[in-house]
């Protein structure tokens, strides 16, 4: 069960977003539009009636807010420190086009993840966040959702699809047409996957496509672990940057050139 919050435990949340929007100077309609949501979605918000958290977080990803801090005034004191719930009652079995895969068949990707990829803008840096995936018992599947990215407001949240017959999968994020998609390779038994990132990064005045190797490491905990932008100065990055070369050196992946 998801947990709840009344209108009045929602105050907090609700004058977090009302200031972000006033800062911004987007009005209702504006931040529905950006928020890919109805502006009636966004009158409920702003009356803390409640929404889904899929709206929530794109509103916080919009606004630039932190959405586990947001999450959290949501839904009071019942709200847990994890970004999704990890558990749930619903559908046990994902939609034929994301590959029909059961619950139980993918139970052992769930879990949090390092995620190493080469930064887009700067040479000789990497960027390393967090990745979590849970299972979505509402739209049955499996759902990601980015944390601890040093450019937060541009953080993803999607969805796998997890085709039977390859040995790759893919973790895709889709907002107004716009689509990220990452090609990895299954989970292995040491957990990690790895493979490519194709996207949209800004270069100066325009957003062009580019696509780098991506690695996901599965992890019990973060405290010890180095993230944000790394250069050659820091310990980890030689550790980082061998784990990025192997997509490539050991085939999960191939970089054409002309």
């Amino acid at each position: 069960m998801k947990p709840t919050a009344s209108t009045k435990e929602r105050v907090a949340a609700v004058q977090i977003v009302r200031t972000a929007m006033v800062e911004k100077k987007l009005t209702q309609a504006e931040l529905a539009d950006a928020a890919d949501c109805h502006e009636k979605t966004i009158q409920n918000l702003l009356h803390g009636k409640p929404v889904r958290e899929q709206t929530l977080f794109d509103v916080a990803m919009v606004l630039g807010l932190d959405y586990q801090r947001l999450k959290e005034s949501w839904f009071g004191s019942m709200s847990t420190a994890q970004p999704m719930e990890l558990k749930g009652e619903g559908g046990v079995v994902a939609p034929v086009y994301m590959g029909a895969y059961t619950r139980a068949a993918v139970d052992h990707y769930i879990g949090s993840y390092l995620t190493i990829r080469p930064a887009f803008a700067k040479p000789d840096t990497i960027v390393a966040y967090r990745t979590d995936i849970v299972w979505d018992p509402e739209w049955p599947s499996l759902l990601f959702e980015e944390r601890d990215r040093p450019d937060a407001p541009f953080c993803h949240r999607g969805r796998l699809y997890v085709p039977a017959s390859s040995m790759y999968i893919h973790l895709v994020s889709l907002t107004k047409g716009a689509m990220r998609m990452i090609l990895v390779s299954q989970i292995d038994q040491s957990g990690e996957m790895r493979g490519l990132i194709t996207t949209l990064n800004k270069q100066r005045a325009t957003f062009i496509p580019v696509s780098a190797p991506i690695v996901y490491l599965k992890r019990q905990e973060f405290k010890s672990l180095t993230l944000g932008e790394l250069t050659p100065k820091n310990p980890e990055y030689k550790l980082y940057k061998a784990a990025l070369e192997t997509s490539v050196d050991e085939g999960y992946a191939r970089l054409v050139g002309p």
